[in-house]
């Protein structure tokens, strides 16, 4: 399995195919070409992570090849920034951690697991620089669902219940610098909510790849539990590093990197122009690669844990402000 020091040499990668660029490989180099056979870019497969293709792609027997050989996988993605498919690298035959897995009922790790999310949120709306009186009781108000989440001993529904509240409530306070009317994933009812589905996808997709690095059956979750060709424990582990993404969204609206403008409207939902996806990918990746060390740590660490089947505690907690 991958340790630390191998994954902080290990790069992600994006590639923007237009049309008639095609990806080839040369000495163990990956190489994308343009249409006239020009390289535009070339990286070792040894010091790769993950491989993420946007657009159109042919794919032959030898990238599945170099894909196993070297360990990595390939993100196949649609032009709206939609994963669709992942090929390669992949642990198979954790038999011993699948069978935890499928053993486990409790709710203990779904509520650390909100916890984490919750104290997050509530650590990125403080460092909002002017806070009127709402946003103080906002901040407030997430503290005190931090210490009702942290010895709730109901069911799951209820335990969701409170991650729904506090998500309401800090979405409203994140994003009070434009007008905006709320969080509602998928259906890309504005730029703000289309730009989060794009770094939550990148995010998903990071913590994903991870996780097959240790053979987890990643359908089979410990807070959304198992629902049909769902991630579920994907889902579950991205939750506490959400804020990052909101945190970098809110900025680059700010300075803004991010405007309607950069938008088209096609069936009542924003897609983000084709030649705004690089920089986009760029802003969004950027606190995922600041946090990659902590973000792989925790994945590893939730790993050796639930192997051990140590106590909901002794988990990993990810704090922003560290």
């Amino acid at each position: 399995m991958m340790d630390l020091n191998d994954f902080m040499k290990k790069q992600i990668i994006f590639v923007f195919l237009d049309r008639g660029e095609k990806i080839s490989f040369s000495n163990d180099n990956i190489i994308v070409k343009d249409k006239n056979n020009r390289i535009k870019h070339q990286s070792t497969c040894y010091r790769i992570f993950a491989v993420f293709i946007i657009g159109s792609i042919t794919m032959t027997s030898g990238l599945i090849q170099r894909s196993h050989k070297f360990g990595f996988p390939i993100v196949l993605m649609t032009t709206s920034m939609r994963a669709y498919d992942m090929i390669g690298n992949k642990l198979e035959g954790n038999t011993l951690l699948r069978r935890k897995q499928y053993s486990y009922e409790q709710i203990d790790l779904g509520r650390r697991i909100v916890e984490n999310k919750i104290h997050n949120q509530r650590w990125a709306l403080n460092q909002q620089r002017h806070k009127n009186t709402e946003l103080k009781e906002a901040i407030a108000k997430l503290d005190k669902y931090v210490a009702e989440v942290r010895h709730y001993e109901g069911d799951l529904p209820g335990l969701l219940g409170y991650e729904g509240s506090a998500a309401r409530l800090y979405f409203k306070h994140n994003f009070n610098n434009v007008s905006w009317g709320g969080r509602k994933p998928r259906i890309k009812s504005d730029y703000i909510n289309s730009t989060l589905d794009i770094g939550y996808t990148i995010l998903f997709n990071t913590i994903d790849a991870m996780l097959c690095i240790y053979g987890f059956d990643t359908y089979y979750g410990v807070l959304h539990r198992s629902f049909y060709m769902r991630k579920s424990l994907v889902c579950d582990l991205v939750e506490p590093f959400r804020p990052l993404i909101d945190l970098q969204t809110r900025k680059s609206i700010n300075l803004k990197q991010c405007q309607e403008e950069d938008f088209e409207i096609i069936n009542n939902r924003y897609l983000l122009k084709w030649n705004e996806n690089k920089r986009y990918v760029s802003f969004l990746m950027q606190p995922i690669l600041e946090n990659k060390k902590e973000i792989f740590l925790y994945i590893q660490s939730y790993y050796r844990a639930f192997m051990k089947q140590k106590p909901a505690e002794d988990f990993p907690f990810f704090r922003m402000e560290e």
